[in-house]
C-alpha cells in the first residue's frame, strides 16, 4: 500500500509557510552539518547557504561535534523553532537525525556532503546547489516510509553478510581518507579472507537461508548502484535481497552484477516482498545500516509506524 498525500504532514509544513495573511512566508531552516564530511564540498556547501538566504530564508547553522550528536540536535527541533531541518553531510549523518525525530519535527531536507549519498541519489536531488537550495525553501514535503532494525530507524538499507563486513572493515579515518575506494579496498581483503556465513532469513512467517541478506527500503545501493528496483520509500514493504550462493566466485559474481547493473536479473539473487523481516547467524556477525555498523545479529526488522517527511521538488 503505498502512503497517500496531501497528508497531515504536507497540510502542518504548508500552513507553517503562510503568514496571516495567507501568503507564502520564507521558511525557517536550521542546517545541521557535520563538518568532517563536507570537507571536500564545503564551496559547495557554502552556495546552498547563499542561494538559500538570497531566496530571503532564515537559515541558523549547527555543526555536529561528535558521533549521536545530530541526532541529538534532532530531537531537540520542533516544527515552532523552524519549518525544515536540513542535514548537510553523509547517509550516516542522515541516519542519526533520522533516529532523533518527533511527531512534531520539522520537515527534513538532505544537503548531499558524503562518500556515497545513497539517500540523495534515491530522491533524485540535484547536483546544482541553486537547484537544491530551491528545494529546501520551497520544495513539497514528501511522507516516507523508514524501516526499524532492532528500534533503530533506517532509510534505504539494513543488510548482514558480506557487505556488512566490508563496512565494519572501513574505519571513519580511512574513509575520510580514501572516499569510496576505502569500500573497494576492503572488499578485496574481505574476498581474499572469505569464509561462507549461512543466514536463516524469515520473511512474513516464510523461512529462507542465504549467504548474504539486504533488505532494501529504497532502491538504490552503495551509491549510483540499484539492487532492488522495486523498492519504494512511499510503500510499506520491503524488498528482501537474498543473496543464495556462497564463496569467493559468487561474491566476485555478484559485485560485478551490482556495477553492471544487471544484479537484479541474476541466478542465485532472490528477491521477496515483506513487511516483518528476522536475521540468524552467528552472534558476532554484524549488521549494518544505511552504510554503517549497527551491533551484531541477531536482527529484527519491521516498518516504523511514523512516516516522516522529506522535501522533494514542487509538483509541476
Amino acid at each position: 500500500m503505498t502512503v497517500t498525500y496531501p497528508s497531515k504532514i504536507e497540510r502542518d509544513v504548508a500552513r507553517s509557510s503562510e503568514g496571516e495573511d495567507g501568503k507564502t512566508t520564507p521558511r525557517r531552516v536550521l542546517v545541521v552539518r557535520n563538518p568532517t564530511a563536507g570537507r571536500r564540498r564545503h564551496g559547495y556547501y557554502r552556495a546552498v547557504l547563499r542561494v538559500l538566504e538570497a531566496m530571503g530564508c532564515v537559515v541558523a547553522c549547527r555543526d555536529t561535534m561528535q558521533s549521536g550528536d545530530a541526532e541529538r540536535i534532532a530531537a531537540e527541533i520542533d516544527g515552532n523553532d523552524y519549518d525544515v531541518i536540513a542535514i548537510a553531510g553523509g547517509d550516516g549523518t542522515i541516519n542519526e537525525a533520522l533516529n532523533g525525530l518527533r511527531a512534531d519535527s520539522p520537515a527534513l531536507a538532505v544537503i548531499p556532503l558524503g562518500t556515497a549519498n545513497v539517500l540523495a541519489l534515491e530522491l533524485g536531488l540535484p547536483k546544482n546547489p541553486a537547484e537544491l537550495a530551491t528545494i529546501i525553501a520551497e520544495g513539497r514535503p514528501m511522507p516516507i516510509r523508514l524501516g526499524r532494525l532492532n528500534e533503530r530507524r533506517f532509510v534505504m538499507m539494513a543488510g548482514a553478510g558480506f557487505d556488512a563486513r566490508v563496512v565494519a572493515g572501513v574505519t571513519t579515518a580511512f574513509k575520510r581518507l580514501a572516499g569510496k575506494a576505502a569500500y573497494v579496498w576492503r572488499s578485496i581483503v574481505e574476498l581474499l579472507r572469505y569464509q561462507d556465513v549461512d543466514y536463516s532469513v524469515e520473511v512474513d512467517g516464510t523461512s529462507y537461508h542465504a549467504a548474504s541478506v539486504v533488505v532494501a527500503n529504497g532502491r538504490h545501493y552503495g551509491g549510483p548502484f540499484m539492487i532492488a528496483p522495486e523498492a519504494d520509500l512511499c510503500v510499506d514493504s520491503f524488498e528482501v535481497c537474498l543473496f543464495e550462493r556462497g564463496g569467493r566466485f559468487n561474491a566476485m559474481r555478484y559485485g560485478l552484477g551490482l556495477i553492471t547493473h544487471r544484479i537484479h536479473k541474476m541466478n542465485g539473487l532472490k528477491i521477496v516482498r515483506g513487511k516483518s523481516i528476522t536475521i540468524l547467524g552467528p552472534l558476532a556477525e554484524p549488521i549494518q545500516v544505511d552504510g554503517d555498523i549497527f551491533g551484531q545479529l541477531p536482527a529484527s526488522i519491521t516498518l516504523d509506524p511514523d512516516p516522516v517527511a522529506i522535501l522533494v521538488p514542487s509538483r509541476g
